[in-house]
């Protein structure tokens, strides 16, 4: 039986003081502004905010934005008094003021039917209680036997079917979601995920819902995406927390509950000025460890 779940918006910061956060709400009215009562409450001392900004209202299953603010509230760049939401949209609280990705997801956990049975394989029930609903033996022969010197368990399975499973990427201002997968990630126009840096391939990985996980495949042939740490051979899952690199160099991201992943920041050497006559140690900036990460805090909720 379906049952109606309660829809969450998620509000991700991708501009601003709280920029990397991203807050779930789930009442019928969210109220934004420097107020105490908001329920997005920005700095008192951001002055550019009004005390109440702004109010995200639901009807039905449509949610619309309405100004109530001094300096303006902007929706995909056009100044509004009141407009409609849809998924992706980029509110700015005044020109040039903070901003953040509008996204709803339906609450509660995610159903996924399990893959069917092969076609050649039956239950059977050689026990003591069996009875005339147990099912007759199988006549047809199985697959050959294991041979006694393959004790390791078999990997997990790369079935690719379409399956409806939810999936959100955040990749710098951009924020995707997808309610099927296999998806497949890379620099071609093609791609469901199209992301434009250098190091990745036209077709360069694809996730993907099995055995009730996520899973990722590098389709490279070349070894170029890290779990954790540990390069990949073969279709690998994902757990929350996990971190995944596309390549060594990025972009990399993190892996959480409910099948979200959001951008990890890399922080590279920077390069070193030559020396010379005229070179002070303040002309120098100073460098981080390669590869050193700096997460983002995430899912700050507010209920």
């Amino acid at each position: 039986m379906t049952h109606s779940l309660p829809i969450i918006i998620q509000l991700v910061h991708i501009h601003g003081p709280m920029k990397g956060e991203i807050q779930e709400f789930n009442g019928n009215e969210i109220h934004i502004g420097r107020h105490p009562s908001c329920d997005l409450q920005f700095p008192k001392d951001l002055a550019v905010i009004s005390r109440k900004h702004a109010v995200i209202i639901r009807e039905g299953n449509r949610f619309k934005i309405v100004d109530t603010s001094t300096n303006g509230t902007f929706v995909n760049g056009s100044k509004i008094s009141e407009t409609w939401l849809k998924n992706g949209d980029v509110i700015f609280f005044t020109q040039g003021g903070p901003k953040v990705s509008f996204l709803t997801r339906e609450g509660g956990s995610v159903e996924v039917s399990p893959p069917p049975l092969p076609a050649n394989r039956s239950h059977k029930f050689d026990g003591p209680d069996d009875g005339p609903v147990a099912e007759k033996k199988q006549t047809q022969p199985l697959s050959p036997p294991v041979s006694p010197q393959s004790t390791a368990p078999p990997p997990p399975s790369s079935r690719t079917e379409p399956v409806k499973a939810p999936l959100v990427i955040q990749y710098g201002p951009l924020l995707k979601s997808f309610t099927e997968l296999p998806i497949i990630i890379g620099t071609q126009a093609n791609c469901d995920l199209v992301l434009n840096h250098a190091s990745l391939s036209h077709r360069h990985a694809q996730i993907f819902f099995s055995q009730g996980g996520y899973m990722i495949k590098d389709l490279t042939g070349k070894g170029c995406i890290q779990l954790n740490n540990r390069q990949i051979t073969s279709a690998s899952p994902m757990n929350p927390g996990d971190r995944v690199f596309l390549t060594e160099s990025g972009p990399a991201f993190q892996f959480m509950e409910g099948g979200r992943m959001a951008e990890i920041n890399l922080t590279l050497p920077e390069s070193i000025p030559p020396m010379d006559n005229n070179f002070t140690p303040e002309d120098s900036a100073p460098m981080e460890k390669k590869n050193g990460f700096l997460f983002k805090k995430m899912f700050s909720r507010k209920t």
